[in-house]
């Protein structure tokens, strides 16, 4: 036999033992991991506080995350600075598996965009579960007013007062985005420990506007009396299917249009999962594979029709792609923009 002939034939073997031991090394690992996390303790942060729409996510998300881990899952909440005070938090935690956190995507892409003095993470470098839900977020006004249209809200010289958490926690920026595209007199006042806190506040009529979730404001609506305006951005709401969205309520010119659409397109991040940088690959996919199981679980997805918090679910490389990618397509001159408008959320 050659020299040449024997190292192909070593190649093949070589190669039909590399095949055949593939999937036992897999199911190996994931034999490993799985007994990892027996009988451990997982912390599922939420960087707001109790009430809101991602400490209800997080807490029907919990038990049937358990169920598949084979731990218990624990919801935590760390409000501050509208979830950057637990993105820190996370960015800096072991990266073991066993601390994992619903962070709210646009708002972390936003801080990291406009170097947002408090931000100390970098997004290209955590890693990413899965995202739960994109809902789109509506302008809603406190029952005070008796406004019912956008076309009554631009009338006049009003002065809007709009309830948030943080710089930049999808409350204020997104009040930010939209008083800059309709050209509204606002003022964001920050401090509210999550939606639910600054709901109360416009209902009250300490504060005149919020920028919230469909999810949430369904709740809010219904709850607190607030009045829902249009939906900001392309795609109407599932639960005010006939409120019109900005783009159908009022004319815009195009750079107004560009503002929205920009917004609409942060907007889709929505609701991620995401771990500590350094995590192991195999049991960064353990965990997304038992995500992925939790949120396909029938039980799960009734008792979310149930409450009416939908999953639209994201793999774990679909959510990366589309947290990183904003961050990348900005012109210099459109990053500028973004930062002059969020310094009003600040």
């Amino acid at each position: 036999m050659s020299r040449i002939e024997a190292l192909r034939k070593t190649g093949l073997v070589f190669g039909v033992m590399l095949a055949l031991a593939t999937p036992v090394s897999s199911a190996a690992a994931q034999e490993s991991e799985q007994a990892f996390f027996s009988g451990k303790t997982v912390r599922f942060v939420v960087g707001f506080g109790p009430g809101g729409g991602y400490d209800s996510y997080a807490r029907m998300l919990a038990p049937y995350l358990s169920k598949a881990l084979g731990a218990t899952v624990i919801v935590e909440n760390r409000p501050g600075a509208g979830g950057l005070v637990a993105l820190n938090g996370l960015y800096i935690s072991p990266p073991d598996g066993l601390t994992m956190m619903i962070v709210n995507g646009t708002a972390a892409v936003f801080s990291q965009l406009t170097d947002l003095q408090g931000a100390r993470y970098d997004l290209g470098k955590v890693g990413y579960i899965a995202t739960l839900s994109a809902p789109p977020s509506l302008w809603t006004v406190g029952p005070h007013y008796q406004i019912k249209t956008i076309a009554q809200a631009l009338t006049g010289s009003r002065k809007w007062r709009w309830a948030a958490s943080g710089p930049v926690d999808s409350l204020s920026d997104g009040a930010a985005f939209t008083c800059a595209g309709l050209k509204l007199d606002c003022q964001i006042v920050l401090g509210y420990k999550g939606s639910n806190d600054a709901a109360l506040a416009v209902s009250r009529g300490e504060m005149d506007a919020l920028y919230v979730t469909d999810t949430s404001a369904n709740n809010y609506v219904q709850s607190n009396g607030l009045i829902p305006l249009a939906t900001v951005g392309q795609k109407r709401s599932r639960f005010f299917p006939d409120l019109p969205t900005v783009f159908e309520a009022t004319k815009l010119n195009a750079d107004q249009q560009w503002l929205f659409n920009f917004r609409h397109t942060a907007q889709s991040l929505g609701r991620i999962l995401v771990v500590p940088p350094g995590l192991a690959d195999s049991r960064l996919a353990f965990l997304e594979a038992a995500v992925a199981k939790a949120l396909r679980d029938p039980k799960f997805l009734a008792e979310g029709d149930k409450r009416q918090l939908y999953t639209d679910y994201v793999d774990a490389a679909g959510t990366r792609k589309n947290a990183t990618s904003i961050v990348t397509t900005v012109t210099p001159e459109q990053r500028k923009l973004v930062q002059d408008i969020l310094a009003r959320a600040r």
